[in-house]
């Protein structure tokens, strides 16, 4: 039992070291504020393959190394926290759908599995961006353009963020778990 952990913990380290590494490639960049990348893929496949805790410990892993990096924007001790760790750790909520999905592919229903999996790339999303939007209302309302409140402010801009990173990452996801179910059935 206590190797089956321990191997689970290094499955998660590894899936936010490859988060990682992915947020460094080029992505797709509307504005300084909304940038679009595939680097949540790492976590919903682990998410999908060992469920919602070992994703949830993959996402916190992944901001945690944002910050270690350098690469996290940090006004404030609580925004940091929102921002890195509540966040990324959200993620992980796509591995709620584990056991369903594990089960359609091993059943040979790819159609079936194939719902629950964008529906778990949509959960894992909002959950992430929603503690981004609350992080954007109270700490990053000053950047709203003149007239416009804090809340729309952060809506939109992590609204678009949420909606581009859910289609590009389900269609990534898609792609490698139809082409190889054995990244998520154990």
């Amino acid at each position: 039992m206590e190797k089956n952990r321990l191997l689970l913990l290094i499955e998660a380290a590894i899936f936010a070291a490859l988060a990682v590494i992915l947020d460094l490639l080029p992505s797709i960049q509307l504005s300084s504020a909304i940038s679009i990348s595939i680097a949540m893929v790492p976590v919903l496949i682990l998410s999908f393959r060992s469920g919602a805790k070992i994703g949830f410990i993959s996402g916190l892993l992944w901001g945690l190394l944002q910050i270690v990096l350098g690469d996290a924007y940090i006004l404030t001790p609580v925004q940091g926290f929102i921002d890195y760790f509540l966040a990324f750790s959200f993620i992980g909520l796509a591995g709620l759908f584990s056991k369903t999905i594990q089960n359609k592919l091993k059943d040979g229903k790819k159609s079936s599995a194939l719902v629950f999996i964008i529906f778990g790339i949509f959960i894992g999303a909002f959950a992430r961006y929603f503690w981004h939007f609350i992080s954007g209302v109270f700490f990053f309302g000053e950047y709203a353009p003149e007239g416009m409140s804090a809340v729309v402010y952060s809506l939109i801009v992590n609204g678009i963020t949420m909606i581009g990173a859910f289609v590009l990452c389900a269609v990534v996801t898609v792609i490698l778990i139809m082409a190889a179910p054995r990244l998520v059935v154990k």
